[in-house]
């Protein structure tokens, strides 16, 4: 009989889980229509790759949003649809024009903001279609949202973040641990059957199946889980 995987244990253990302290805040957009808020303060997360604005609005309701390239203390937020095209200021995609980069842009109308959320990434804005706008993602990939789904102007703040190397193993150890991670990581092929399902052999590959059912125990739960389907997906012909 087996041990329990490092999966188990860190499930059952608090030293491993994210301390709430370190998060200053939801940066998300609320839903409000033609405010004006001033950046009151650029706040540093260790939980996010980007830094976080905390704006105010007239009434002394206080928010943060990620910050966009270019913001300062006390520069001046328009949240709404009739707005100038500057960094920082939000609108609806129907009122962006073409090629413009954007940032925290929402899934769905009112959601805050879902995608283009990493440090120094953006999304660009291709085609205006009527009530849905095609967007080019970081990935490169086209997505369709509705036009009313909201986005701040410009390109997100922490650009070049990953320029500089980990000179020291302790720098990578004190990135993951502000996040909640595990540091270092081993795979589970080079582990010995006691301490991985999948561990064991003379070479490292998985020796069997590596899908298993969504209700497995804790210490089978390894590898592609619940998968919607396996093998090598096959090319369509052009008949199709």
């Amino acid at each position: 009989m087996g041990k329990r995987i490092r999966a188990q244990r860190r499930g059952s253990s608090p030293k491993n889980r994210v301390r709430s302290h370190r998060f200053p805040g939801k940066s998300k957009v609320p839903r409000i229509e033609d405010e004006v808020a001033t950046v009151s303060e650029l706040v540093h997360s260790p939980v996010h790759t980007a830094p976080l604005a905390r704006v105010r609005l007239d009434n002394g309701d206080e928010f943060f949003i990620v910050a966009t390239e270019g913001m300062g203390v006390g520069q001046k937020v328009a949240i709404g649809n009739n707005v100038a095209l500057r960094p920082g200021n939000i609108t609806t995609l129907s009122q962006i024009p073409e090629g413009t980069p954007v940032n925290n842009v929402e899934s769905r109308p009112g959601d805050g903001g879902k995608f283009a959320r990493s440090g120094g990434n953006s999304a660009v804005v291709e085609s205006n279609m009527g009530d849905s706008v095609r967007i080019r993602l970081p990935s490169g990939r086209l997505k369709e949202l509705h036009s009313n789904c909201r986005a701040t102007i410009g390109v997100l703040g922490g650009h070049g973040r990953t320029d500089k190397p980990m000179m020291k193993a302790g720098a990578a150890h004190y990135r993951a641990k502000a996040r909640g991670k595990l540091y270092p990581t081993v795979s589970g092929v080079a582990m010995n059957p006691v301490d991985h399902p999948h561990g064991g052999g003379n070479h490292q590959a998985v020796h069997g199946p590596n899908s298993v059912s969504r209700h497995a125990p804790p210490g089978q739960k390894v590898g592609h889980i619940a998968p919607r389907r396996t093998g090598r997906g096959r090319s369509k012909s052009k008949e199709d």
